[in-house]
């Protein structure tokens, strides 16, 4: 029989699946929009993408190897480099009449909305930390190995969608500033 501490331990590492379930989703939405709608991410953009996967890969370490406080150190960078990149993004877009760059959702431009996602994991972060702490005796929560091995797998697999979109966008160059078209898979 477990005992209450194992029983925590259950607990963080779900808030840590919570985590990289929203970072995939983020990065689901992303690919929707690239795949679907044929918005190719910018430099900027995939930079954006790059701090997401850092982030949601220090959660990931702490679901399959346990949690640690230097992997909530590589979600913490992930999400600054993420949050940098947006505020520089947001600054080339601030002028008056500057349309922004690609689609909105719900009114915000996608680098707004990752400067929002980055502080929100941060904030997360912090709270999962906090929780930690004060939950250490009267929280029991089961495990969730199915749900943890999908999360995992399906975040991996946007890893690895990721580097082949980057690659057959950018091919072996630089990327393009505004793309509108894959280079590998154009003559």
């Amino acid at each position: 029989m477990e005992n209450i501490e194992q029983k925590n331990s259950h607990f963080i590492v779900f808030m840590n699946l919570l985590g990289l379930v929203g970072i995939s989703s983020v990065l689901l939405v992303a690919f929707y929009y690239q795949l679907v709608n044929f918005e190719l991410p910018c430099p900027l953009c995939l930079l954006q993408r790059v701090g997401l996967i850092l982030a949601g890969f220090g959660f990931l370490l702490n679901i399959r190897q346990g949690i640690n406080v230097s992997h909530y150190g590589m979600v913490l960078i992930g999400s600054l480099v993420t949050g940098m990149v947006a505020v520089r993004q947001i600054l080339l877009h601030i002028t008056p009449g500057d349309p922004g760059y690609g689609s909105t959702f719900l009114g915000l431009h996608f680098y707004t909305w990752a400067l929002i996602t980055s502080v929100l994991i941060v904030i997360a972060v912090a709270l999962i930390m906090i929780i930690s702490d004060l939950s250490r005796k009267w929280i029991a929560f089961p495990r969730l190995p199915a749900v943890n091995k999908i999360a995992c797998l399906l975040f991996a697999l946007l890893i690895v969608g990721n580097l082949v979109s980057t690659l057959l966008e950018c091919g072996s160059g630089q990327c393009a500033d505004n793309p509108i078209k894959y280079e590998l898979l154009s003559n």
